[in-house]
């Protein structure tokens, strides 16, 4: 949500931002100028601590009394819903950043379908971040086509293009950054920037570069991201991960925008999405995409203009789409423009803001409640969790 707290601020809207607590809330309330509420909420499944939360949620809200929740993320978005619920708050969004049961099956599968139910029946309507992310959430039966809404093209928080249009001193810092990382000049580079996971499809990216190795033997690839224990890759190709010369593996990055200028190819082929911000940071800064056509993916990338939607789970087609790129130049610049192109025309961060605001504006009047002023002392409060 970077700029879309101080965005809402300005135009008039008091905003309280409830989460867990993290250096990552510090920095949103100290540059959004924002208030924030630390509370516990448990990423997994854990009754006796939801339980917890949830009564915590109730008992803030009943003392802020907002007339909006927007509540997001499977676990808060279930418990600031319902909480929201309870306490009666007269308007309540659900924003749906993805469908984690995609990638689950069984008893988990199951809970985390009804989970979804409860949420989205807790709330007026369920804001989805892409349209290929609400037409599988209504296929799933989840919801009420007429409930959703995608605000303009989709994305959390669209894109700040600037960041990815270099200038010579960027593009010099951007081979000072090749340089430190030991990567030659003139080879060709593959990059991934997420979580490095078995859903976001790092098993897959391994085997695709081992496999284009044959034909690209200096072929580097970068790994811009962390481990998380909850989905970790096998410990094989983990291993192979660490000790391969050409895999670049940076760690988390705050600003990885000028990274981008080392990749010639953005490959990223995760399971699944709600709509995925780095394919877009990548066509901001000119570079195409490589993925699956999973749920999300299919939003972020247009197939044959700005990159390549290749089937879910097959490497074959993923290795090889990956491989047309670097044997053509032309190709790879043609729709390296064109995802930038459309990254700065159809994805503007203020676009989407706006389009948020508007829609915050428009269930005010419905209930009749008071708009928003940016010069009045007494602002409208909305209250985000995450």
């Amino acid at each position: 949500m970077n700029g879309q707290l101080t965005f809402l601020r300005e135009r008039g809207f008091d905003i309280t931002v409830i989460a867990a607590p993290s250096e990552s809330l510090d920095v949103v309330r100290d540059r959004e100028q924002v208030a924030t509420i630390p509370i516990s909420i448990e990423r997994e499944i854990s009754p006796v601590a939801d339980a917890r939360t949830l009564s915590r949620l109730c008992v803030i809200l009943r003392k802020l009394r907002p007339d909006i929740v927007n509540a997001g993320t499977p676990k808060a978005g279930l418990l600031g819903m319902i909480a929201a619920r309870l306490t009666g708050v007269p308007v309540r969004f659900y924003t749906l950043r993805g469908l984690r049961l995609e990638t689950t099956s069984g008893f988990k599968q199951r809970l985390l379908t009804t989970t979804e139910r409860i949420a989205a029946s807790c709330a007026h309507q369920v804001i989805c971040v892409g349209d290929s992310l609400q037409q599988e959430f209504i296929r799933r039966r989840l919801v009420a086509a007429d409930k959703t809404i995608v605000l303009r093209h989709g994305s959390s928080n669209g894109v700040r293009a600037e960041r990815f249009q270099y200038s010579a001193e960027q593009f010099a810092q951007i081979e000072t950054l090749r340089a430190s990382l030991r990567i030659p000049t003139g080879v060709p580079v593959l990059g991934f920037v997420g979580r490095l996971t078995r859903d976001k499809g790092i098993v897959d990216l391994h085997s695709a570069f081992t496999q284009l190795l044959s034909e690209f033997p200096d072929l580097h690839l970068v790994l811009i991201g962390w481990p998380e224990e909850g989905d970790p890759v096998p410990s094989a190709v983990w291993q192979s991960i660490q000790n391969h010369p050409q895999i670049i593996r940076t760690g988390a990055i705050k600003d990885p925008s000028l990274h981008y200028g080392l990749f010639d190819v953005f490959v990223f082929p995760s399971y699944r999405e709600g709509f995925p911000n780095v394919p877009m940071e990548a066509a901001a800064a000119g570079v195409p995409v490589v993925g699956y056509s999973a749920t999300g993916t299919l939003d972020a990338v247009v197939n044959g203009v700005t990159g390549t939607l290749v089937p879910l789970h097959d490497t074959t087609s993923l290795t090889a789409a990956t491989a047309e790129y670097l044997l053509n130049p032309l190709m790879r610049h043609r729709h390296g423009e064109a995802g930038r192109r459309r990254a700065l025309t159809d994805f503007r961060s203020e676009d989407i803001w706006q389009s948020l605001a508007d829609l915050y504006g428009h269930w005010l009047s419905e209930r009749g409640l008071p708009l928003p002023n940016p010069s009045s002392e007494k602002k409208v409060p909305i209250r985000k969790a995450a």
